[in-house]
C-alpha cells in the first residue's frame, strides 16, 4: 500500500531509462517533474512520452510538472534570482511554455513568484495557448513569503522551494517558514509540496542519513501533501532506492498521524 503523501521525482540523466522509471513508479513515485533549467526539448519530450507509456502499461496516472527556469543569474554559489529582470516569466519560459502546452503537461511550476499577478499572468499565457495546466507557485523569495497568503490563494498548488529560499532568508528560519507556508496552504485547501534537499545523502549512497529521514517525516507531520526529489533522482546514483526509502518514511509517519491533506491528482 502506497503512502497518501505523494512523491514528486525529478527526471534527468539518471532516470530517463525505461527500467529505472518503471522501478521508481513501483517504489512510490506519483508525479514526474521536468526541470527546464536543464536539457533540451527533445530530451524532455522523450522523457514525457516514456513516463506516459509506462504509466499506461501499468494502468495509472503519472502527471507531469513542467518547472520553468525563471529569471536566473548564475554565480559561484549556483543559480539565484536575477534582480535585473522586470518579469518572472522570461523569453525562454515562453518558448518552454509553448512546448509544455503542446505536450499537455498537467502542471506548470512558476519560479520566483513575487505576487498573485505573476500567477495570473502565467494562467493567461497558458489559456492563450490553448492549455489547461494547473499552476504551482514556487515560494523562494522573501517577497513571496511576505505575500504568501494572496499568492497561495491565486494558485492551484504551492511548492516550498527551500534551495533558492535559503539564498534569501537565514537558513535557521527555513523550518519555521516551511511550517507557516504549509499552514496557509492547508487553510485554503491548496496542495503543498516541500522541495529541495530532502534526501541529498543518497546522491552517492544507497541508504539515507537519519537527518534526511527525519526531514521527510517532519514534512508529513506538518501536513505537507507532497515531498519532492530533485538531483537525487535526476543525477544521483540511486534514484530507485531514494524513492523507496522516501516512501518507507512517508508510510511510517502516516501510521502515527491521521492524514488530512490533499492530493495533486
Amino acid at each position: 500500500m502506497s503512502s497518501e503523501t505523494q512523491i514528486v521525482a525529478t527526471i534527468g540523466p539518471a532516470s530517463r531509462d525505461k527500467d529505472v522509471l518503471a522501478k521508481m513508479i513501483e517504489s512510490g513515485m506519483d508525479l514526474a517533474r521536468i526541470n527546464f533549467s536543464w536539457g533540451t526539448h527533445n530530451e524532455h519530450k522523450n522523457s514525457i512520452e516514456l513516463i506516459r507509456s509506462i504509466a499506461k502499461e501499468k494502468g495509472i496516472r503519472i502527471p507531469i510538472i513542467q518547472d520553468l527556469s525563471g529569471p536566473r543569474d548564475s554565480d559561484e554559489s549556483g543559480h539565484r534570482f536575477d534582480t535585473k529582470s522586470s518579469s518572472v516569466i522570461t523569453e525562454k519560459d515562453l518558448d518552454d511554455l509553448d512546448f509544455g502546452v503542446s505536450m499537455n503537461v498537467e502542471y506548470v511550476a512558476l519560479s520566483f513568484v513575487g505576487s498573485p499577478g505573476d500567477v495570473d499572468d502565467l494562467r493567461s499565457l497558458i489559456i492563450k495557448r490553448g492549455g489547461n495546466a494547473k499552476i504551482i507557485a514556487k515560494i523562494e523569495r522573501q517577497i513571496a513569503v511576505d505575500g504568501a497568503e494572496e499568492i497561495i490563494k491565486s494558485s492551484d498548488a504551492v511548492m516550498i522551494a527551500r534551495g533558492d529560499l535559503g539564498n534569501e532568508i537565514p537558513l535557521e528560519q527555513i523550518p519555521f517558514v516551511q511550517e507557516k507556508l504549509i499552514s496557509i496552504a492547508n487553510k485554503y485547501k491548496k496542495p503543498v509540496i516541500v522541495a529541495t534537499g530532502m534526501m541529498t545523502s543518497m546522491l552517492n549512497s544507497d541508504s539515507p542519513s537519519r537527518a534526511d529521514i527525519t526531514d521527510v517525516v517532519i514534512a508529513v507531520l506538518e501536513n505537507a501533501d507532497a515531498v519532492m526529489l530533485s538531483e537525487e533522482t535526476a543525477t544521483g546514483d540511486f534514484p530507485v532506492e531514494t524513492v523507496s526509502f522516501m516512501e518507507k518514511a512517508l508510510r511510517e509517519a502516516e501510521l502515527r498521524k491521521e492524514k488530512t491533506g490533499l492530493n495533486l491528482f
